[in-house]
């Protein structure tokens, strides 16, 4: 749990049973619900011994993870993790409908609208607005981690993959690669995440599989990474030495498998074009650390770690060992703040429903996380989640469990701001069985 002092400060970190206790001897107060922050009324940052604490990212196209973890002679206990769910491709479409609705007005005799296309200009190095709110989202909760907890440096992944070695045509040697514990870890990373982690002959997953050549060796074939494929080890086994038109018979799978292995990753491009920009604004804010994916892979197989965003930014960079994680991970949605329209149009254009211009009603506003208490009636007891408002004074509140309809505004009490996030858990993965130094944090209640 966060702390601060009384000032608003941030102290160090502490365990959710020692926040309790804190609380219900009147010694602190809650400042927040989500992520659960609470502030000292009687310490301040100069009575208070603190650590610090490091941040570890593991930037996504679709999912980044966040991991608050203390470390000490290279030893890492993790703290706090959650995971940011972007909606790039929600941005993405949005941009799509609006190109749609300019080249629509442009072939209409619309003569009263001055054309504005020769006034807009583009600055260097911008990115595309579904990549930006990568970067702005990610900049945005290192902000608000650092404003709650003592952070000293972060640690984060500013290349998802060694190009230099998936481009090299012969074996990198001396000086221009080293083989090591790393060699072959990028192309593995790569071949994992561009086949789906599955057999691309069979389609089975979950299985071990192997780096296959499309084309063998003893063909011609390269070992380019446009040539590689992942094969469980029947499939593996029974292709041996032939191509791959020889081995597969089905027509339309041997044109999706030489197709997918000319493609290259657009979620793997998405976060190649973010990096640099993601890394300059982390380091222009606090020391930054940077190490590759194939290196997060490394740690993580070697402390016996599971998949998972959070577990690959606590492994992200130079680390001996992990011997804490926790469970279970905050899952913080993009949801964005609504929209500016007014109206709902039906599949002709033409609107349909009328939405009122105010957004508050009753000191609440659709998205604010509420609890309310209802003493009788089919939804009596206590509901606790995200409010739709009404003008009526019937609010809906969605829950983990459902909605719950028709709920009257004086049942209501107002627990957070709508701040353009949904916010729920997930149980973390579970490690590996044959790594027993990996302790679990206890959930908190």
């Amino acid at each position: 749990m966060f702390v601060l002092d009384k000032h608003g400060r941030a102290l160090q970190p502490t365990t959710p049973a020692r926040a309790r206790k804190l609380l219900r001897n009147g010694r602190a107060v809650v400042a927040r619900h989500t992520p659960f922050v609470i502030r000292l009324k009687d310490r301040t940052l100069a009575e208070s011994g603190i650590d610090g604490v490091e941040l570890g990212i593991d930037p996504g196209s679709k999912h980044t993870g966040i991991a608050v973890f203390t470390e000490r002679a290279g030893e890492r206990r993790c703290r706090y993790a959650l995971q940011l769910d972007h909606r790039g491709p929600q941005i993405r479409k949005r941009l799509g409908q609006r190109t749609v609705y300019r080249h629509g007005c442009r072939s209409r005799n619309l003569r009263y609208r001055p054309p504005r296309f020769s006034n807009r200009s583009r600055k260097p190095g911008r990115l595309a607005p579904s990549l930006q709110h990568r970067v702005d989202t990610a900049i945005s909760w290192t902000d608000r981690l650092a404003r709650w907890a003592p952070v000293r440096e972060v640690h984060v992944e500013r290349v998802a993959f060694d190009s230099h070695a998936l481009t090299a045509d012969g074996p990198l040697e001396g000086v221009a690669y080293q083989h090591g514990t790393l060699a072959g870890t990028e192309a593995r990373e790569y071949l994992l995440a561009k086949w789906q982690r599955c057999c691309a002959y069979c389609g089975r997953s979950g299985v071990p599989l192997n780096i296959d050549h499309i084309q063998p060796r003893s063909k011609g074939g390269s070992d380019r990474i446009s040539n590689l494929t992942l094969a469980c080890v029947p499939c593996n086994q029974a292709k041996g030495n032939r191509p791959v038109e020889e081995f597969v018979k089905d027509k339309a799978l041997l044109a999706r498998i030489l197709a997918q292995a000319r493609t290259p990753l657009r979620d793997a491009a998405a976060v190649n074009a973010t990096r640099w920009a993601l890394w300059r604004a982390l380091d222009a804010r606090l020391p930054t650390r940077t190490a590759s994916g194939g290196r997060t892979k490394w740690n993580r197989t070697r402390c016996g770690l599971a998949k998972s965003h959070s577990l690959d930014a606590l492994t992200v960079g130079e680390l001996r060992t992990v011997t804490e994680y926790v469970s279970p991970v905050l899952v913080v949605r993009c949801t964005g703040r609504g929209t500016y329209a007014r109206t709902r149009p039906d599949k002709h254009g033409f609107p349909r429903l009328r939405m009122p211009r105010q957004k508050h009603f009753f000191g609440f506003a659709t998205g604010d996380l509420v609890r309310a208490v209802v003493p009788n009636g089919k939804s009596a007891g206590t509901h606790t989640g995200r409010v739709a408002v009404r003008a009526t004074g019937r609010f809906n509140i969605t829950t983990s469990h459902g909605t719950i309809q028709s709920i009257h505004h004086r049942h209501v009490r107002l627990l957070q701001r709508a701040d353009g996030y949904g916010y729920t858990t997930r149980s973390e993965v579970t490690p590996r069985s044959d790594d027993p130094g990996i302790q679990r944090e206890k959930e908190s209640a």
